[in-house]
């Protein structure tokens, strides 16, 4: 992540710009979504401590599909849209 902050100034008009866009946009999202189920993990240990992690399960699969399609779009060598 810190590579992308550092480095993005050099991909400026080039279609790697909108993969520096992608991946840090993927960064802080996750980063907000996992803070917010373990909140939600928090908040219902006596509820229904299964029930809770589906939101989890879904953080990561968004994550799984945010870096399969920049990598497929990386590897055709196309911008990503955002």
């Amino acid at each position: 992540m810190i590579l992308n902050y550092v480095k993005r100034g050099e991909t400026r008009g080039t279609w790697l710009e909108s993969h520096f866009r992608w991946q840090i946009r993927t960064f802080w999202f996750g980063l907000l979504w996992v803070c917010l189920c373990v909140l939600f993990i928090i908040g219902t240990l006596g509820i229904g401590l299964l029930i809770a992690w589906i939101p989890l399960g879904i953080v990561t699969l968004w994550f799984i599909y945010r870096v399969v399609r920049g990598w497929m779009a990386l590897n055709e060598r196309r911008a990503m849209y955002v």
